[in-house]
């Protein structure tokens, strides 16, 4: 199991909308997809000195299936403009942890 880990930031202002816009168009886009290997999303936030952090965490069974989403650079974060607009910083790299089952 391969998770995908990327982080934004909004000001307290943009961050209601920010969080609309992840639940009502961004995360349901990626869904619809149907990729075969994805297994879902889960969102964090926390207010923060500047505004409002954003944890977005996916799942999928492996690197390739990461790739078939995010394509041949796994990293680049692929950010939309709606969001962006609501942003005021975000990482430009997702990082990719492989689970280790424990025993």
């Amino acid at each position: 199991m391969i998770t995908r880990l990327w982080r934004g930031w909004t000001t307290r202002e943009n961050a209601q909308p920010y969080e609309s816009l992840l639940r009502t168009e961004i995360l349901p886009a990626i869904a619809k997809r149907c990729l075969k290997d994805y297994h879902g999303a889960r969102l964090f936030r926390r207010d923060v000195e500047e505004g409002v952090e954003f944890l977005t965490i996916l799942t999928f069974d492996s690197l390739e299936a990461v790739r078939v989403f995010a394509g041949e650079d796994t990293e680049l974060a692929h950010v939309p403009e709606k969001a962006r607009a609501l942003l005021r910083r975000f990482d430009e790299r997702a990082q990719h942890y492989s689970e280790v089952p424990l025993k």
